[in-house]
């Protein structure tokens, strides 16, 4: 009888829909009135809490993007991605001459923040459980460097 009534336990959470545990707390509307006067085209938004901020997923102009907010609504970076040909000259010359420079890359982003200075986010794999997450000043400069999933 115990192992019945843990059965049927497990499988009604099993059975839950997964949009029960997708949001823990509602969005403050200070952090959703910053995002919509930062961007009013945005389309297709889903937010997700992290507890220490916020972050919405958008489409705009046919782009995704991808941006971080404070509690307070404070905007603290954005993150587009992009293709193979919007990476600056100075980034890709700056990779070639980096060790990772025969590695595949994966994804490219453009990491955009208040003080409008941009940055370029590489994702690049030499095999499935070699991977790095390359930050690239607009120069060209490798400025982080970590191991990545």
């Amino acid at each position: 009888m115990r192992s019945a009534i843990i059965a049927i336990l497990f499988l009604s959470f099993v059975g839950l829909p997964k949009e029960g545990w997708a949001q823990i707390r509602k969005i403050p509307a200070v952090v959703t009135d910053a995002f919509k006067y930062k961007y009013r085209n945005a389309e297709s938004v889903e937010w997700k809490d992290k507890l220490t901020h916020y972050v919405v997923y958008f489409q705009m102009n046919n782009d995704r993007y991808e941006a971080g907010f404070k509690n307070d609504g404070t905007w603290i970076s954005s993150q587009k991605d992009i293709s193979e040909d919007d990476v600056p000259d100075a980034v890709e010359e700056g990779l070639s001459k980096s060790k990772y420079a025969d590695w595949e890359i994966d994804s490219y982003y453009q990491l955009i923040y208040p003080d409008d200075h941009l940055e370029y986010r590489l994702l690049v794999r030499k095999s499935d459980l070699n991977k790095r997450d390359l930050i690239f000043a607009s120069n060209g400069r490798l400025l982080k460097d970590k191991l990545t999933l």
